[in-house]
């Protein structure tokens, strides 16, 4: 019987699960809130793959994430960084990429990759600061405070034909932008095509910090499901998709 690879990636909002033959293609992958519950959240998606495929078919069992750590001392897994994680992801998936862009719950990061000899290694990377603006919770908040979904959020954001300038830099700031183009009646889509753009031009400048973003990029955690992010970041950074 074949063995099988599961990883598991806990970050700040989700668990993200991947199941994995032994040609490392993906099999099944799942997406699951945490909702202030990690380790209960985990347990039970485990649960629920164990019910299914016995613990010996898994050769292998990795975790990554803010999480993972932890995680791995107590089911006696594989830990990987998640900056490693992601750039050996892209190495396989994209050998093209050179410049990966990861925005998830909480953080965001810039990891820049070059080729050395052939192969491809990590030249640089930087992350965000503590705060929440840059995130995808201050895109959840936001919506929310809109009225909207996060998946309505974006789709909503690709009918603005001149988005607003917001401030990116500070959450604070940011909403007080919102609540005055509120006032002055500017349409939900503007406003929530702004922040995009805000988010955009927030992490060029705050995480990548004058460096050049090497094409071809990638966009990747939560963040890159939004579709007003992803034409935000292909604007800002003049980019194409590809």
């Amino acid at each position: 019987m074949e063995k099988l690879h599961l990883g598991l990636d806990i970050g700040s909002v989700s668990v993200n699960t991947v199941i994995m033959n032994g040609d490392l293609q993906v099999l099944e992958e799942h997406y699951t809130r945490l909702k202030g519950q990690p380790f209960q959240t985990v347990q039970k998606v485990l649960e629920e793959i164990l019910q299914r495929i016995p613990a010996e078919r898994f050769e292998t069992v990795s975790c990554t994430g803010i999480g993972g750590k932890p995680l791995s001392e107590l089911l006696g897994a594989n830990f990987v960084n998640e900056i490693i994680a992601q750039a050996k992801a892209a190495q396989r998936l994209y050998p093209q990429v050179r410049t990966i862009i990861d925005i998830g719950g909480e953080d965001s990061k810039l990891i820049l990759l070059e080729e050395e000899q052939g192969h491809l290694k990590i030249g640089d990377f930087s992350m965000n600061t503590l705060c929440a603006a840059g995130t995808g919770s201050f895109l959840d908040q936001q919506a929310s405070r809109l009225g909207f979904t996060i998946e309505e959020f974006g789709e909503l954001s690709l009918k603005s034909k001149t988005p607003p300038r917001i401030a990116g830099r500070c959450s604070v700031f940011a909403k007080s932008d919102m609540i005055h183009l509120q006032q002055i009646a500017t349409p939900d889509y503007d406003i929530v095509a702004g922040l995009c753009f805000a988010m955009a031009r927030n992490f060029k400048s705050n995480v990548g910090k004058g460096k050049d973003f090497p094409k071809p990029v990638i966009l990747q955690g939560g963040v890159a499901a939004n579709l007003g992010m992803r034409k935000a970041f292909r604007e800002v950074l003049e980019v194409s998709d590809g």
